[in-house]
């Protein structure tokens, strides 16, 4: 916890104020949780039936259902807290249980506590993570971590409720991100190959178990996979490999660093995009060498390393897994398990499969910290491991952030809330498809009120949204208004401000209209009508 106020800094200072709200991810994931937190008690079976793209159909869907985070903020949210200090929080409590997650990998397998705390805060705060404040599915990524674990007891032991722990993690995936069941899916497949020599004596009984795991798994992810399955068939939410190719990673991007030491150091020439950056640092380089040095000069015949030599080239192969599939089409490797394993053509941004990487790189340095540990006194082995644990955290530091500061959504968004009878709200400016994030604040705002809503944004933009935009974006124009008119527009909320055109000239056009009366002004100058 205290990690994780630290990497966010000053966020914990007032987290009801500060916001990433700059970025139109943050507003979009701040909407999500906040649907979730709304819908689900009232109408679970249509949770996927948000109120934005009207009358576009299964819109969450579009983009990562976050539903694990958002049960975690549920609370807050009944109690009347805002979206944006329901996100803050949780974002602040993504980052300690994904750190715990990893600790409790590394504890298991070493019982080295001070490693553990190495690999579970370069888990949870490395140079892709801490660049990534708006992606709430970015930060919650625990399941990896205790998905690892789980499938290493079914090779080594092989009980039936490591099945069922491994189901578990994997549907928690599943109800937070779609990229993250993915990659733990491929992750469990490097296990399951690359350590064929602990389960070859009894294949049936390991391979039996996995596929306990992976039916359990499919039962239990089964009402968030249909939606996402009847919106890419319906509505044609496929990546093509060409899509991928703008949002895949670098050889270089592995020596850029998000932290402040080296990105104003020697890295700053590397980074160039946010999305592109997995520098892991140098002591976790250091210690995962050191690990891989250690059990290359083990002897074999001891059991304990044996299994840590596999475990060490397990992590290896992860690693590298990711390495790979992040550089998306730059290799052929990612057009073949693209083609072969369907839940990849939902992917859009292949670069996050680095994500892979710096697992298995932290694991293996907390591997690396836990054997140099156990050559030095236990004084002298404290000392190094706080020294070492302080160094790597100090490599990743990148805080403190500059926040934007989040006013409240303003009053007269609630007043559609209480209009009688039916309401489909459009937002003026109706941006083009190319600028759809400018819909971000308003789907934010949407939350006071939750009625449908023709703008939208999301990881996807729906054909009705295109269409609509042809028209909506020339408000007010008379044959906008008629466009509105005709497809079935009730309300319209106008940003005087936000138009390309004097404000003054907009607004007389509009009181000229006799299709709009006005039903209040706002703050910032917004202003309510009802459509005739």
């Amino acid at each position: 916890m205290l990690l994780a106020i630290v990497h966010t800094w000053p966020l914990a200072t007032d987290p009801g104020t500060l916001s990433r709200n700059d970025n139109g991810d943050t507003q979009l994931n701040e909407w999500i949780m906040a649907w979730v937190a709304h819908q689900l008690p009232r109408a679970p079976t249509r949770l996927f039936a948000a109120n934005i793209f009207y009358p576009a159909h299964d819109t969450l869907a579009f983009s990562e259902p976050l539903i694990v985070p958002a049960l975690m903020g549920a609370p807050l949210a009944w109690l009347g807290a805002s979206p944006v200090l329901v996100f803050n929080l949780i974002l602040i409590l993504g980052f300690m249980l994904t750190a715990w997650a990893g600790a409790r990998l590394v504890e298991t397998w070493t019982g080295d506590r001070v490693a553990s705390l190495l690999g579970g805060s370069m888990i949870a705060f490395n140079t892709h993570t801490l660049t990534r404040l708006a992606h709430m599915q970015g930060i919650h990524a625990y399941g990896l971590p205790l998905a690892l674990l789980a499938a290493d007891r079914i090779v080594t032991r092989t009980w039936k409720r490591d099945a069922a722990w491994l189901a578990l993690w994997m549907i928690v995936m599943a109800c937070t991100s779609g990229y993250l069941v993915v990659f733990a899916s491929l992750m469990v497949a490097v296990v399951v190959v690359v350590r064929v020599a602990d389960w070859r004596t009894k294949p049936a009984r390991v391979l039996g178990t996995f596929a306990l795991a992976a039916g359990l798994a499919a039962v239990g992810s089964l009402p968030i996979y249909v939606p996402y399955a009847r919106v890419a068939r319906e509505q044609g939410m496929v990546r093509s490999l060409e899509t991928v190719a703008d949002f895949s990673a670098s050889p270089k991007g592995y020596l850029a660093a998000a932290g402040r030491i080296h990105i104003s150091t020697w890295s700053g020439r590397f980074f160039k995009d946010p999305v592109d950056a997995f520098f892991p640092g140098f002591v976790v380089l250091a210690l995962a060498g050191f690990a891989i040095w250690q059990v290359c000069r083990s002897r074999d015949g001891d059991p304990v390393l044996t299994l840590s030599r596999r475990r060490v080239l397990m992590l290896l192969a992860i690693a590298l897994t990711g390495f790979v599939l992040s550089l998306g089409v730059r290799t052929p490797v990612y057009g073949w398990v693209f083609h072969v394993f369907p839940p990849m053509q939902g992917l859009r941004a292949a670069a996050r499969f680095g994500n892979l990487f710096l697992l298995g790189m932290a694991v293996l340095a907390a591997l690396g910290l836990a054997g140099m540990r156990r050559g030095l006194s236990p004084r002298a082995g404290l000392i190094a491991g706080v020294v070492l644990v302080a160094l790597a955290n100090l490599e990743s530091l990148r805080a403190p952030f500059q926040y934007s500061r989040f006013e409240g959504i303003p009053a007269i968004y609630s007043l559609l809330a209480h209009e009688p009878g039916r309401v489909v709200l459009v937002e003026t400016p109706f941006y083009p498809a190319r600028a759809v994030f400018e819909n971000a604040s308003y789907v934010l705002a949407s939350t006071a009120h939750w009625r449908p809503l023709m703008n939208g944004y999301s990881g996807y933009t729906p054909a009705s949204y295109r269409t609509a935009a042809d028209s909506f974006w020339f408000f007010p124009e008379d044959y906008a208004i008629q466009e509105m008119r005709k497809a079935g527009v009730t309300h319209v909320m106008v940003h005087p401000a936000r138009f390309y055109q004097d404000a003054a000239s907009v607004m007389a056009k509009i009181d000229a209209s006799p299709y709009l009366v006005r039903m209040a002004i706002g703050r910032d100058g917004l202003v309510l009508y009802r459509l005739q």
